[in-house]
């Protein structure tokens, strides 16, 4: 299993740019310095900006995540930044137009739902640059930009939730796990895929039958947004009712609805975050997680700025992987001695093979 721990080790991971499928290229690792050391002065008048996702800046996932990477780029560049929440798609279009209208010179969107309202906001106003968190690269990330002044980032976490599919259906005694998103874009449906395929190569090495509820490979349980609300508590309590005793929600604070159902259940289920180490980000759910699928969004955007900030913009894409730890796993905490004592070990040989290629990982990244 790959453990994300250090933020250098994770610098110099990312540095190491990834294109997509076929396509790469590397960077040199940053040296043994501090960041701030490393950062330097901004160019004049640089001012980074952020837009997030409905979810909002507090979501502890993907948005906090985002938020966190830009607050330490600009604390290390010695700069101010600026930071608007969406409350929904209709604000998508109106806060990059406000961010460009109050002079900002680099603007980070946070997930895929923003990525078209970002291409079409970069080709308006070429003299701004543009980080896309989740960008999809014109739906097919063929390597090809929507414009020149545009940086996807993305992360092939169905890498990362393989490891989490066969560490549940290692983990499970009902021999059900479940999932559900919030809606069904690639960003989200990326996990689900992962952690389907990671749960049927555990059957396949281990003779068992472990059953995936909530994802088909195709089509699945969703909520309709990303907001902890009833529909999110209806979507767990379905799974719930089907009898899983391990629940992955894809989608910002869906979890939290989650959290409540198992809860209310009175049984013992296990929990899957995402994005972030949910047992850091929000310890009212740390005893319910088995593990989080991480992407480091946070160290991504901070080095996108920081590059940026220093005059050295550059719109390849990057693309989150196990093998340069834009992805992985956090750690069992809670549940260490409740899980196989041989399940470390199959999962750093799983990990192994996925970054030689002997064991095949697809998703839309991948293939």
């Amino acid at each position: 299993m790959t453990t994300i721990t250090t933020r250098k080790s994770l610098l110099a991971g990312l540095a190491a740019v990834t294109t997509a499928v076929a396509l790469a290229g590397c960077a040199a690792a940053p040296d043994e310095t501090t960041e701030t050391e490393a950062a330097g002065a901004a160019v004049e008048g640089f001012l980074p900006c952020m837009v997030s996702d409905a979810g909002g800046f507090d979501d502890k996932s993907f948005n906090q995540l985002g938020y966190e990477g830009l607050e330490a780029a600009a604390d290390a560049l010695g700069v101010e930044f600026k930071a608007v929440e969406s409350g929904s798609e209709s604000d998508y279009a109106p806060n990059l137009t406000s961010l460009v209208d109050q002079g900002c010179s680099l603007i980070i969107t946070v997930g895929f739902a923003l990525a078209a309202a970002a291409g079409e906001s970069a080709i308006a106003n070429p003299d701004v640059e543009y980080v896309s968190i989740d960008d999809m690269v014109d739906n097919d990330f063929d390597g090809v930009t929507d414009s020149e002044n545009i940086k996807p980032i993305v992360f092939d976490t169905a890498q990362a939730a393989f490891l989490a599919g066969y560490a549940s259906a290692s983990y499970s005694e009902a021999g059900k796990v479940g999932t559900f998103g919030g809606m069904n874009f690639p960003t989200v449906s990326i996990f689900m895929d992962g952690f389907k395929q990671g749960v049927e190569y555990y059957n396949s090495e281990n003779g068992a039958d472990v059953e995936v509820l909530g994802w088909d490979g195709e089509d699945g349980v969703f909520t309709g947004g990303f907001e902890a609300n009833q529909d999110a508590i209806n979507a767990a309590q379905g799974l719930v009712d089907q009898g899983v005793d391990v629940l992955l929600p894809v989608g910002g604070p869906i979890y939290q609805s989650a959290a409540s159902v198992i809860r209310s259940s009175g049984r013992d289920i296990a929990l899957l975050g995402v994005d972030a180490d949910v047992y850091e980000t929000d310890p009212s759910v740390s005893d319910l997680l088995l593990t989080s699928i991480r992407k480091l969004i946070d160290v991504g955007v901070e080095e996108a700025v920081l590059a940026a900030g220093q005059g050295e913009f550059d719109a390849t894409p990057f693309v989150g992987t196990l093998e340069n730890e834009g992805v992985g796993l956090a750690p069992f905490h809670d549940f260490e001695d409740l899980v196989s004592p041989d399940l470390q070990g199959e999962l750093d040989a799983i990990a192994a093979g996925i970054i030689d290629g002997s064991i095949e990982v697809t998703s839309y990244l991948a293939g």
